[in-house]
C-alpha cells in the first residue's frame, strides 16, 4: 500500500533511546490510521544501532525502511538520503533523542491538512541547559537580521513538508544546506506549531558548540550576501575614515612639525584594523569554501545498504 505518511529519523549512536522511540512513534502512527512508513538512516552508528534498526524492520518490514551509511556524514546528510527514498505524501522529521515526543506528529499532521506546505515545530518549556536555550536565542536574532528566514526555533528538527517541497530539497542538489530554512525558501503556505520538549533520557547530545558554530555558518552564508555586504561597507567607511586621518596628520606636520608621540596608538588602531581585515577574509572564505565544496561534485554520503520491503 502506497503510504500517506513518511516519518524520517536520523541515527547516530542512539542505542538506548531507540526501542522506546519505536514503541511510542509507531502507537502514534497506528492511531492515526493512515498508511505510513518510518525512514531510518543509521549515520554510521557505532553502538548497537544498527542491530537495532535491522530488527524494526524485521518485526514490520512493510512499514520500516534502514538506509545504512558506511559512515559518519551528519544529520542533513542523512535526512537528505532518506528524502530521496520517501514515498509519502507527507514527509515528517524527527530526532532519535526522544526530547521531541513522537506524540506530537499529529498536530503537524493536521496542519499540512489543513492546507500548509511547511510546519515547524517550536519547543514549549525547552529541556536544554542555559547555555544552549540562550545561545540559540543570540543566533536566531542573528540569522533573523542577516538573511529572510523567519522561524521561530531553527534546532526543532520536529518538521512537517509536503512532498512537493521535499523533492525540491532534494533536486537542489546542495552539499552543505540547512534543510528547515532550504525548505521555508519553497514554502508557499508555511506555519508554526508549539510542540513538547523533554530532557535527554539517555545518550549525549551530537551537537557541540562547534559544530552549531559551523550550522550556522552555513545557514547565513548559505541563504544571504549580508555578511559580504557588511564587510563591504565597513570596508568603505574605514578607507574614507583613513583617509580623513591621513589628510589631518598631514595638516598636523605642517603645522606642528614631526612628532614622536601617538606611535603606540597607531600601532594599536593598525592592528584592530588586521584583525578586522583578517576576519572579513575568513566571511569570504566561507563562501569560497561552499563553492568549491559545491563544483567538486563529491557525493554527500555513501550508502552501505538499505533494508526495505515495498511489494507486498
Amino acid at each position: 500500500m502506497h503510504p500517506y505518511l513518511s516519518i524520517v529519523v536520523p541515527v547516530y549512536n542512539e542505542q538506548d533511546n531507540l526501542q522506546p522511540l519505536f514503541d511510542r512513534l509507531t502507537t502514534t502512527l497506528d492511531a492515526l490510521e493512515k498508511p505510513y512508513e518510518i525512514v531510518f538512516t543509521n549515520d554510521g552508528s557505532r553502538d548497537r544501532s544498527g542491530m537495532l534498526l535491522a530488527q524494526f524492520h524485521e518485526q514490520r518490514p512493510y512499514q520500516v525502511r534502514v538506509i545504512e551509511f558506511n559512515g559518519n556524514f551528519g544529520q542533513h546528510q542523512a535526512i537528505i538520503a532518506a528524502f530521496e527514498r520517501v514515498r509519502g505524501d507527507v514527509v515528517v522529521t524527527l530526532d532519535a533523542d526522544l526530547q521531541n515526543p513522537p506524540e506530537e506528529i499529529p498536530k503537524l499532521v493536521a496542519e499540512i491538512e489543513a492546507g500548509h506546505d511547511v510546519v515547524g515545530g517550536y519547543r514549549r518549556a525547552r529541556q536544554d541547559t542555559w547555555f544552549r536555550r540562550y545561545a540559540s536565542r543570540a543566533i536566531n536574532r542573528i540569522r533573523e537580521h542577516t538573511t529572510h528566514i523567519r522561524m521561530r526555533d531553527q534546532g526543532c528538527m520536529l518538521r512537517a513538508y509536503r512532498r512537493e517541497v521535499v523533492d525540491c530539497i532534494v533536486r537542489t542538489g546542495e552539499r552543505s544546506t540547512f534543510i528547515p530554512a532550504l525548505a521555508l525558501s519553497f514554502a508557499s503556505h508555511p506555519t508554526e506549531v508549539e510542540v513538547a520538549h523533554a530532557a535527554r533520557a539517555a545518550g549525549t547530545s551530537k551537537y557541540s558548540l562547534y559544530k552549531l558554530i559551523r550550522l550556522n555558518f552555513d545557514l547565513m552564508t548559505g541563504f544571504s550576501l549580508v555578511p559580504l555586504q557588511i564587510f563591504t561597507m565597513f570596508g568603505m567607511l574605514v578607507a574614507l575614515m583613513s583617509g580623513l586621518f591621513v589628510f589631518y596628520l598631514a595638516i598636523r606636520r605642517l603645522v606642528v612639525g614631526p612628532e614622536a608621540q601617538g606611535v603606540f596608538t597607531l600601532l594599536a588602531i593598525l592592528f584592530f584594523l588586521v584583525g578586522i581585515v583578517i576576519f572579513g577574509l575568513g566571511v569570504i572564505g566561507e563562501y569560497v569554501g561552499r563553492i568549491y565544496e559545491q563544483v567538486r561534485n563529491r557525493p554527500g554520503f555513501m550508502i552501505r545498504s538499505v533494508l526495505e520491503k515495498t511489494d507486498e
